[in-house]
């Protein structure tokens, strides 16, 4: 369905990256990794998509706060596969911080990997994109890029800005109807940075993760159980697709209803 095509995923050793990466390589995509890692994480990654899938699986270890690897990310892509169809935004920096505790550096380095890494890629892969007059630039926004929540204030500009990002680049590409940009806002997905951090709170609590995780989704607000990464990488596989390219422009909750069904949250 899409062979031929190159995928760049950032964030993408492991969780919702890593399983986009899966997606759009069972469908034929090549694809070039980036994200944090151990060697064998990497190496696993790599040659378990390579085994499964039989496409080329590249890594390159940018780090997405710096702009000259982020320009050179795209650039290796485009050298060592020809060309960059498909860019999907999905590494993420988080500091759980009110915006008082806020410290200056950890806010520039948030915006940085959040969101000015995402706007350096796009300006790298748009010119091939338009060239070849085909691209799709999916990004991971949130349910906290809809909403507003206390103590979140780098991830909450970050992904809410993803969301104008998105209807920018949208409308920059109108000319071009097979390019598309959408974002995705899920909500609570288990990841395995998810299951650390609430397995470090259960620990705080005297918890075991089982205790714990209905109360961290209570408090998120989150009534349906947590979202896989399967079933969110899915929904962008399908955004890569041809079947999808009159869907552009657009922010797409993955979340249970949670987002557009906030005043009948705990009236049941």
């Amino acid at each position: 369905m899409l062979k031929g095509k190159v995928a760049l995923v950032t964030g993408s050793v492991t969780g919702i990256g890593m399983t986009t990466a899966r997606a759009l390589a069972e469908m034929g995509c090549d694809i070039m990794l980036n994200g944090l890692g151990t060697a064998d994480e990497i190496e696993r990654t790599k040659s378990t998509i390579t085994h499964d899938f039989g496409v080329t699986v590249k890594y390159h270890g940018a780090d997405l706060a710096k702009r000259s690897e982020v320009e050179d990310l795209a650039k290796s892509t485009q050298d060592q596969f020809g060309r960059l169809d498909i860019l999907i935004n999905n590494a993420v920096i988080r500091y759980y911080k009110k915006v008082v505790d806020m410290d200056p550096k950890e806010w520039d380095h948030a915006l940085a990997i959040n969101l000015t890494a995402p706007v350096n890629l796009a300006r790298m892969a748009l010119p091939g994109m338009i060239e070849n007059k085909w691209g799709r630039i999916v990004s991971m926004s949130s349910t906290l890029g809809l909403s507003g929540r206390s103590g979140r204030m780098d991830y909450i500009a970050t992904k809410t800005a993803l969301i104008g990002y998105t209807r920018a680049i949208a409308a920059e590409t109108l000319a071009w109807p097979d390019i598309t940009c959408n974002a995705l806002c899920p909500g609570s997905v288990i990841t395995p940075f998810i299951r650390k951090r609430i397995e470090g709170i259960a620990e705080e609590r005297g918890l075991s993760f089982e205790e714990m995780a209905p109360i961290y989704r209570k408090e998120l607000g989150q009534n349906t159980d947590f979202i896989t990464p399967e079933r969110v990488s899915g929904v962008i596989a399908f955004l890569c697709t041809d079947a999808a390219k009159d869907i552009n422009g657009v922010s797409i909750p993955i979340d249970g209803g949670l987002a557009n069904t906030w005043m009948q949250q705990g009236l049941d």
